[in-house]
């Protein structure tokens, strides 16, 4: 089926210009009819969460606030609670 980018919906319209007619189709296939919301965070917070806890060495919060994008506060916090949970 050949699209006529012109009579497309704005929303498919947008679609077919960022990921091209191939993708949008299947975007088309697998969403149609449904609302879809997109979370304004890329990563899982919980699997955010523990994958810092993994990674923290005790020197490079800063460093992991910047890489996933969450506000040191919150590092600290999610490195706080896994240490009082292992200290259980």
């Amino acid at each position: 089926m050949k699209v006529r980018e012109e009579l497309l919906q704005e929303s498919y319209a947008q679609l077919y210009a960022l990921v091209g007619e191939e993708l949008m189709l299947k975007i088309f296939d697998l969403y149609r009819g449904q609302q879809v919301s997109f979370p304004m965070r890329l990563y899982n917070r919980d699997k955010v969460a523990q994958q810092i806890v993994a990674e923290y060495d005790g020197h490079n919060m800063a460093q992991l606030t910047r890489k996933y994008d969450y506000s040191q506060r919150w590092v600290r916090q999610m490195i706080q609670q896994s240490r009082e949970y292992h200290s259980s």
